[in-house]
């Protein structure tokens, strides 16, 4: 299955712009509704504020992390910065389990004893919170195909606009039936859903930076393809991962045939060329062995044996496409 990681491009000052109005929208938002949730005694705006706080916080990072990831490899970071945005994910995501177990607790405490909410602010606050977020979300919609991180925010900005709905019916409950419990009720809601985000989200980035294969690659596929090449007689050792969001990774042993050891070179191409049409994996580090003198019983994944020895073995050009 082809690997396609084509995506709409934005200029990357044009999207920094984005990212900085979403941010200060966002900031102003948290502020205002954190008051008003006081004021007002409205546990449900002010767990909307620490949803749209996170959203902050997730944009700050995100626009730094942007920028750490233009930055060259180096000698301390030879595979380049662009793992920031995975780590930003992670400290994301994280911030809103914590965020959404608590407001579950506060939410639960305040059920048992509904306080005194004034409706009217919670409503116009709400009101203010569905137009920043919705415009939040549209700054970030046509960013979000090239990068995982912005679709995040994105899916965020737009739940927060729901949130908003929610919080906006909530004080209209409240003030026309003095409906007081819908408050709480709607908080453990809006914290029930900021946690199935957050854990249905947190996978990716833990995997990436785990090591884990792309979930968007057939392994066996890509093992196929090389055990097919003309000359190759078997594969082992297979390392696939991401190196960033849109950039995978692969390094592996080739076992060759005595009859086609003298064409590694034109066995290295076609394998290649294949792995970067077929699955976009433009970072492969081959290494040859001769069929007579090939690792004895090894393991397709991982550098591991099922026993018996290792041999010496000849290693070919293990370079990068």
């Amino acid at each position: 299955m082809p690997h396609d990681h084509g995506h709409a491009h934005i200029d990357p000052d044009s999207g920094d712009r984005r990212v900085s109005v979403a941010i200060w929208a966002n900031g102003l938002l948290t502020v205002a509704q954190i008051v008003g949730g006081i004021l007002s005694g409205s546990l449900a705006l002010i767990a909307d504020a620490l949803h749209n706080f996170s959203d902050m916080a997730s944009l700050v990072i995100a626009f730094a992390a942007r920028k750490i990831a233009r930055r060259p490899a180096d000698e301390r970071m030879t595979f380049g910065y662009g793992r920031v945005e995975i780590v930003a994910a992670l400290i994301n995501y994280t911030t809103l389990i914590l965020i959404g177990v608590y407001l579950i607790y506060e939410g639960g405490m305040r059920m048992i004893d509904p306080p005194e909410v004034q409706g009217w602010t919670v409503v116009i606050l709400g009101g203010v919170a569905l137009v920043v977020d919705t415009l939040t979300a549209l700054l970030t919609y046509s960013m979000q195909k090239g990068s995982v991180n912005i679709r995040a925010l994105f899916l965020h900005n737009l739940s927060d606009a729901l949130a908003s709905v929610a919080v906006i019916v909530g004080g209209s409950l409240i003030i026309l039936y003095d409906m007081r419990w819908v408050d709480p009720a709607i908080t453990i809601g809006i914290a029930l859903y900021i946690l199935y985000l957050a854990f249905t989200e947190i996978g990716g980035p833990i995997r990436t930076l785990m090591l884990g294969s792309p979930p968007d690659i057939d392994n066996e596929a890509v093992v196929e393809v090389m055990r097919n090449t003309e000359g190759v007689a078997e594969v082992h050792h297979v390392h696939l991962w991401q190196m960033q969001e849109h950039e995978a990774a692969l390094d592996c042993h080739i076992v060759v045939t005595a009859e086609a050891w003298p064409r590694i070179e034109e066995i290295k191409s076609a394998i290649k060329k294949r792995l970067k049409e077929e699955f976009g994996i433009r970072h492969s580090s081959l290494e040859f062995e001769h069929e007579e003198r090939a690792h004895d019983n090894a393991d397709l994944y991982g550098h591991g044996s099922s026993g018996g020895r290792e041999d010496i073995h000849v290693q070919g050009n293990a370079d990068r496409a």
